[in-house]
């Protein structure tokens, strides 16, 4: 019996993003509880651009990043209400995962790509260092948002630097502020 096999469009999640109601708490939890870090920790994070369903936007968030084997963890603590994909997240109040990350080559042309699928972007822009990326409609029915992260020397490097820290991380030192 022959079977069609339909291929994903998005590359292996590497990332699994949660939105918290407090960053502290939670990096605390996932340290002291769980084993995960260290937390690399970036306050109010400054971004070039932002749009969030079309309009240009700024927001005021934290994040915190962490290896956990061969999947990142990355805690997002909002501090305004400003309209986003956090601030409008269902779990904000009592935190949740809200997106899985993925890398890929190119943001603009996977959203090209993507759009003939249905699939557009909720959430996109660029941070102050260049790092490109978009949060895409993909959680309609229950599931999570994907997340595209552009491959490039700001964003690879901070991740291996994560991913290093993580490697055969002791306990010491868990929350490591940039």
């Amino acid at each position: 019996m022959a079977t069609s096999q339909t291929q994903t469009p998005f590359g292996p999640v590497m990332q699994l993003g949660f939105v918290v109601p407090d960053l502290e708490r939670a990096m605390e939890h996932w340290t002291g509880t769980i084993g995960v870090g260290p937390f690399f920790v970036l306050s109010h994070v400054q971004f070039a651009e932002t749009f969030y369903k079309g309009q240009p936007t700024k927001f005021d968030m934290s994040v915190g990043v962490a290896q956990w084997g061969e999947v990142q963890v990355e805690l997002i603590q909002q501090f305004d209400d400003v309209p986003s994909i956090y601030s409008e997240f269902p779990g904000r109040a009592l935190g949740g995962l809200q997106h899985l990350g993925v890398m890929t080559r190119s943001v603009a042309d996977d959203l090209e790509r993507l759009r003939e699928r249905g699939i557009d972007p909720v959430q996109w822009g660029s941070t102050a260092n260049g790092i490109r990326f978009a949060y895409v409609s993909t959680d309609q029915h229950p599931g999570a948002m994907i997340e595209l992260i552009e491959h490039g020397p700001a964003i690879d490097g901070f991740f291996g630097m994560v991913r290093e820290a993580g490697r055969d991380w002791d306990g010491r030192q868990p929350l490591r502020r940039l």
